[in-house]
């Protein structure tokens, strides 16, 4: 099965000719903004090239946290945990969020000091953390706590389920009056006198005032075609789905070579922790030079190898025109093979940890390109160059939890509404 099994979206057949904001992008942001903007009362379009939330937004690992996020991240953040705690009711559909609470771990000195550093950045917000050893941490992770130094504990933390949020989100979207087309990729922009005029579409151009870029993985690419450069890599992210068990705690947990967290069926999403996999493409020597500085900070977390993407990269490439077959339509989802070593090394910790779950069975895993940026915090920002266009892209892998928020940040750049947060750490310039 390619990825998480989704449920069918109920998407509009017709493009409409002109709406005030076109949305490129049907993961948790492009939804998040897309609902925003409707309930603000302004026309909208979501176009989606695939599915809604055919590929990160439905891959993840489901967690909702403030706990470890970087500084610039936090406030954006403070105003996710609200927004995701009321999300079900103002949807009218299930999320699968609950402040189920994340604990990191340490088995170091060292590492227990970095997550006292880390506390610190906490002090100001409306949230509880503490650090935690001896039979506290025993008492939250029975059994496990025994073989840890200590723990950071942020008990206002939660998860949600990936194969259901942006759905409920783009639902909701959608009630409001916004109108969701899938399987429509987005060619190129129109531009008359370097300003936004709409879009060209696979099925046809769509007049618009302002255009929200939030393609994730692809963002990249689509504005390459368009002049307009993006530091922006892709990496692989593996993940699998293990059967309902009893014994294995409620808290979500960052642990030594694995992450693990409850789903709503029961059962748990696993991942290797923070081992992920670069592929070496085109790009890689372009700008990879821009992201040594995050590598260097810790060289164990990435690994690197050759595979078909540089193949397939290079072919994307050519650049096509507003009449020509775009590589959106030519891949409408990105589904890339795991790394099931990664994924073994996981498991067999996990396992060591929580004995129970070697009586868990492995129902499915499947792997996710993440959006990097080489300060790996998003763009959230209007493109000074290209009046009208604006992006949200480059969440580098924390778009799931900071969705909800991100995507009031987004619309309240297009509206020009008081920004809910100070957006000058999310623009673009600050690579240009």
């Amino acid at each position: 099965m390619p990825g998480p099994q989704l449920p069918q979206f109920n998407a509009d057949r017709v493009l409409p000719h002109a709406v005030d904001v076109v949305v490129i992008g049907g993961g948790i942001i492009g939804a998040s903004t897309a609902l925003e903007l409707a309930e603000r009362g302004h026309s909208v379009l979501l176009c989606e090239k695939g599915q809604i939330a055919g590929e990160q937004s439905s891959r993840n690992w489901g967690w909702v946290r403030m706990s470890q996020r970087d500084p610039r991240e936090m406030p954006l953040m403070e105003h996710a945990l609200r927004i995701w705690e009321g999300l079900d009711a103002r949807t009218g559909h299930a999320t699968g969020f609950t402040r189920s609470g994340i604990l990191f771990t340490a088995r170091t000195r060292r590492r227990e000091a970095e997550l006292a550093r880390w506390a610190e950045h906490l002090k100001g917000f409306d949230l509880p953390g503490q650090m935690l050893s001896g039979k506290a941490l025993e008492d939250l992770v029975p059994g496990y706590g025994k073989r840890l130094r200590a723990g950071y504990h942020t008990p206002a933390d939660g998860r949600a389920e990936p194969q259901m949020a942006t759905h409920a989100i783009a639902a909701a979207a959608r009630d409001k009056g916004a109108c969701v087309v899938t399987g429509c990729a987005v060619r190129a922009l129109d531009v008359e006198a370097g300003r936004i005029r709409g879009v060209i579409t696979e099925k046809g151009r769509v007049a618009a005032t302002a255009v929200v870029l939030a393609g994730g993985a692809w963002s990249r690419l689509f504005l390459r075609n368009e002049g307009i450069f993006l530091p922006q890599l892709k990496v692989l992210s593996s993940v699998m789905r293990l059967s309902p068990v009893e014994g294995v705690p409620e808290t979500a947990l960052w642990a030594n070579g694995f992450a693990l967290r409850k789903r709503a069926d029961g059962g748990f999403t696993l991942a290797a922790g923070g081992e992920n996999t670069f592929d070496i493409v085109p790009d890689t020597f372009r700008i990879g030079y821009r992201f040594l500085p995050a590598f260097l900070q810790d060289v164990t977390a990435v690994g690197f190898r050759l595979s078909s993407r540089w193949a397939i990269e290079t072919a994307e490439e050519r650049p096509w025109g507003p009449q020509d077959r775009s590589p959106f339509e030519q891949c409408r989802m990105l589904d890339p093979e795991p790394s099931q070593k990664a994924l073994r090394r996981g498991l067999a910790a996990a396992r060591e940890a929580f004995p129970a779950l070697k009586k868990s069975d492995v129902t499915q895993s499947w792997g996710g390109l993440i959006d990097v940026t080489p300060d790996e915090i998003p763009v959230i920002s209007e493109v000074q160059a290209r009046p009208g266009l604006f992006l949200s892209t480059g969440y580098s892998g924390h778009g799931f939890g900071l969705g909800p928020a991100a995507g009031r940040l987004t619309a309240d750049l297009v509206t020009g509404d008081t920004p809910i947060v100070d957006p000058r750490p999310f623009r673009l310039s600050r690579f240009t």
